[in-house]
């Protein structure tokens, strides 16, 4: 039977979803308010302070933010600490952002290509996989719909960079364990060193993705020593940024002056600086907890609904879950496809990354007071492993009804959570 056209119209349904998502990210960046979420205004003056010095490695401590109305520079200083090269990047691709308030949009079209890169590279993880046209929706729509891609997409902000580093990362890893062609290889130190260069999250997942698929390629028998260079190198690269803010501050996450009196102030203002300080597990509950309503993020009050909602992408984390255990399982018995390894590699990313999250927030925590860093949009970069994981579960499921209502679950409920997950309006 000739497998080309059910590739066209699997190409096709990767392209419509592609394209929705684009124009609902336009629509986003066309009436976002600057000021509402998402940092943009420290992160536009980043790039506009780069524009105006032409220095592309800026000290910290002197970075200013913008007027958000008149785009002018204040003596306010930036908060960020981040690395530069996302910034670098809007400064050379995009318009002039000093005085110029209509040069937003603009930027914001360019983070929405960036992004469409990446959703393209994830969604293209279902095409070279061949899957069928029930595992493609189960897959691509959970991705397209993820709540906080299309409003972050439509924003400047570096996780979009990270995103796309990311996707491009986790598409490429599929493709080097099924052929172990260089090229590939190649492509995913790529899309790393786009990841990690756009923030330290970025880098602790895909590096993290990338170790566990070279430790089991390696475990297999299947790693070829001539990739110890670049891979070397590559580390070598991604890891450079992070060695330079040790050096210049004494940590791969500076706390500058404007960082810590961010923190302070908002921790006053919230009451969080002179109440107790919550035990580590209890702080982890509130962090969890804090994670999944932040999730479909909303500055309007939830409703009872909206609350409710919350239970479906809780059922998909525990789909994953589930997932990961079938694929560990068959990871011991040498029975594991490609998606398993990649469930497995990248679930261990996002765990480990998630506990130093939580360790470092815990420890911000205990000095201010502070309560606000269970962000989820840090975890984007391996978002298709989540999707993947709930694919294995299925794979495991024999039962014709039970694995209907799976398939229901997982292309169903990210489509009533967006509809159902926030206030309307919001």
């Amino acid at each position: 039977m000739d497998e080309r056209p059910a590739a066209k119209a699997s190409a096709a349904i990767v392209a419509v979803i592609l394209l929705l998502f684009v124009l609902s990210a336009a629509f986003s960046a066309q009436r976002k308010d600057v000021t509402q979420g998402f940092d943009e205004v420290a992160h536009l003056s980043y790039a506009a302070q780069i524009q105006r010095s032409g220095d592309v490695w800026p000290r910290l401590e002197t970075l200013r933010m913008l007027d958000a109305q008149t785009f002018r520079f204040t003596g306010e200083a930036n908060y960020l600490n981040h690395p530069p090269f996302y910034y670098a990047l809007l400064a050379a691709l995009g318009p002039r952002i000093e005085n110029n308030p209509g040069a937003v949009f603009i930027h914001r079209l360019l983070n929405i290509v960036i992004v469409a890169i990446g959703l393209a590279a994830g969604m293209a993880v279902g095409l070279f996989a061949g899957f069928d046209r029930q595992r493609l929706y189960a897959y691509c729509v959970p991705l397209a719909c993820i709540p906080v891609l299309g409003p972050l997409a439509g924003a400047v902000n570096p996780d979009n960079a990270a995103f796309a580093g990311g996707a491009v990362a986790t598409l490429a890893a599929w493709q080097l364990i099924s052929t172990q062609r260089t090229p590939w290889l190649f492509a995913a130190l790529a899309g790393t060193l786009i990841a990690s260069w756009a923030k330290l999250t970025g880098l602790l997942l895909t590096g993290g993705l990338l170790a566990g698929i070279f430790l089991y390629l390696s475990w297999r028998g299947r790693f070829r020593h001539h990739w110890i260079l670049p891979i070397g190198l590559t580390a070598i690269l991604a890891l450079a940024p992070y060695a330079v803010f040790v050096a210049q501050y004494g940590s791969p996450t500076p706390d500058t002056p404007a960082q810590i009196a961010l923190l302070q102030t908002g921790a006053r203002s919230t009451g969080w600086a002179d109440a107790a300080r919550l035990s580590l597990p209890a702080y982890m509950l509130h962090f969890l907890s804090d994670f999944v309503a932040g999730w479909m993020p909303t500055l309007a009050p939830r409703n009872a609904v909206n609350y409710a909602a919350l239970a479906l992408p809780i059922a998909a984390l525990i789909c994953a879950f589930a997932g990961f255990g079938v694929s560990m399982r068959r990871l011991w018995r040498r029975e594991e496809t490609v998606l398993d390894v990649i469930v497995v590699a990248g679930l261990l990313a996002i765990a480990a990354t998630l506990t130093c999250n939580i360790l470092f927030s815990y420890g911000r925590h205990l000095s201010s007071g502070w309560m606000m860093d269970a962000y989820p949009r840090y975890y984007l970069p391996l978002a298709a492993v989540v999707p993947l994981a709930g694919l294995s579960l299925l794979s495991a499921v024999t039962h014709p009804r039970w694995r209907t209502g799976l398939v229901v679950l997982l292309i169903a409920g990210p489509l009533l959570f967006r509809l159902l997950g926030a206030p309307l309006g919001s």
